[in-house]
């Protein structure tokens, strides 16, 4: 059920509609599965892989890695904050692998690219 919130804006009035916070609570603790369910698993896979990688570099060059991910078919793409710590991070390429398959995921290459501003 959707609530509705209406404001008054001279002589038109703008009407909202929003839903409850206790809907939206279960929306997301949901265990019914669906898309949803499945996007929050992937983000939280996704940090718990970026915590571990981050944990098997020196914490200077650590804080330059900005993302991960990991393709369908086993890349593991990194994201480095500038050409210079990405050519760092190459260098690094075999041990965040192994990282990444201590900790069960499994990695058949790795890609380092540059973030954009």
């Amino acid at each position: 059920m959707l609530t509705s919130v209406t404001r008054s804006l001279g002589n038109r009035q703008l009407r909202h509609n929003s839903m409850p916070i206790v809907q939206l609570e279960k929306l997301l603790k949901s265990t019914t599965g669906g898309a949803l369910e499945e996007l929050v698993q992937r983000a939280e896979g996704m940090d718990r892989l970026m915590s571990r990688l981050k944990k098997a570099l020196e914490p200077e060059l650590a804080s330059h890695l900005k993302g991960v991910n990991l393709r369908p078919e086993g890349q593991l793409v990194l994201v480095a904050e500038s050409p210079a710590w990405a050519a760092r991070l190459r260098f690094e390429a075999d041990k965040l692998m192994a990282a990444a398959q201590d900790g069960g995921v499994k990695v058949s290459s790795c890609k380092v690219i540059v973030a954009k501003d």
